[in-house]
């Protein structure tokens, strides 16, 4: 073999080494596989799992459009609005129970300089335990609307136990802002609740430690005929954060489903002892329609009359609202 033969040879073995090894760089990766949504239904509808993790996520909310409407003075006799929510709820299974987590945002769109984007709640669960920023139990009420019965969007810290039928609960509630001279605002709130039947009743209780003064309330309710018929009755013992309005307060509504679209929801509220001063008192009734126009779409229709010895100057007034909500 002479040296030109030789030097041939080597050329094409390292040609033969570069073009392998510069295949070798351009072969394409095997795709990853896609990880499609998947269906949780482990905590109820509309869960799903969060790619990736064991998690469960719940999306929700509305776009409600409202025109108020008041007969008084001292107020806008219509006005516009429109609000926008959405609510992120998550839930997981461990082994002290199901560790869940909301946060609702929401905002009003109208004339006003306070249309901001704002917190509605934002609270941890475990199991029957529960922390953070919402509303409690004094902010559900009747069928209706025309009850005031109390409401607190609040931060709290408690625990509700399930027995059976039986649900029973406790909770701490910052009911202001603390300052530096006065750290007492905050009131302890529990509730024992339960259905029987085709009775549903709840006793709650509420104490204002700053104000020294506490609220009690019952609420029941039962299917009659077409539809539910549900009372209220309060006992507040002096101005405090569970109920400021007077020191009795009753209530009644009945809910007549008409057909799948229609429901019709008349109420009645009385006070006694509006501020806690004898003889003061007031009433307030009205009617709510419900319509359904499609099947995450529902237009509503509320019309109030109140006559009470504590606004404006004693005289009766008209108010109400007409709403379309879209749900999802």
């Amino acid at each position: 073999m002479n040296i030109k033969s030789l030097l041939l040879g080597s050329a094409a073995a390292l040609a033969a080494v570069s073009g392998a090894q510069a295949a070798d760089a351009i072969v394409a990766a095997e795709p990853e596989p896609m990880e499609y949504v998947r269906v949780c239904d482990a905590f109820g509808a509309g869960y799903f799992y969060i790619p990736g993790s064991e998690t469960c996520l719940k999306i929700s909310g509305y776009v409600r459009f409202q025109v108020d409407m008041d007969e008084r003075d001292s107020v806008a006799n219509w006005n516009a609005r429109t609000r926008g929510l959405v609510t992120f709820a998550t839930k997981s299974d461990t082994e002290l129970g199901a560790l869940g987590s909301t946060i609702t945002v929401r905002a009003w769109g109208d004339s006003s300089a306070s249309s901001s984007l704002e917190i509605d709640e934002a609270f941890l669960t475990l199991g029957g335990f529960r922390a953070g920023y919402g509303y409690n139990y004094w902010d559900n009420g009747i069928v209706g609307e025309t009850d005031e019965l109390g409401s607190n969007r609040i931060n709290q810290i408690g625990y509700e136990a399930t027995f059976g039928a039986i649900k029973a609960g406790v909770f701490v509630d910052e009911l202001n802002n603390a300052t530096f001279t006065n750290n007492d605002t905050w009131g302890v709130e529990g509730q024992i609740s339960g259905a029987f039947g085709p009775v549903k009743a709840a006793l709650l209780g509420g104490y204002d430690v700053d104000k020294e003064e506490g609220a009690v309330r019952a609420i029941a309710s039962v299917a009659v005929g077409p539809g539910t018929l549900e009372g209220a009755v309060v006992y507040s013992s002096g101005n405090n954060a569970y109920y400021s309005a007077s020191e009795w307060a009753f209530a009644a509504a009945y809910e007549a489903k008409i057909n799948d679209k229609i429901k019709v929801t008349p109420g009645f509220q009385y006070w006694d002892k509006l501020a806690w001063v004898d003889g003061a008192d007031g009433w307030k009734a009205g009617v709510a329609v419900d319509y359904a126009i499609t099947k995450g779409f529902a237009a509503k229709v509320s019309a109030q009359y109140t006559d009470r010895d504590d606004t404006n100057n004693g005289d009766g007034y008209w108010s109400g609202y007409f709403r379309l909500q879209r749900s999802f």
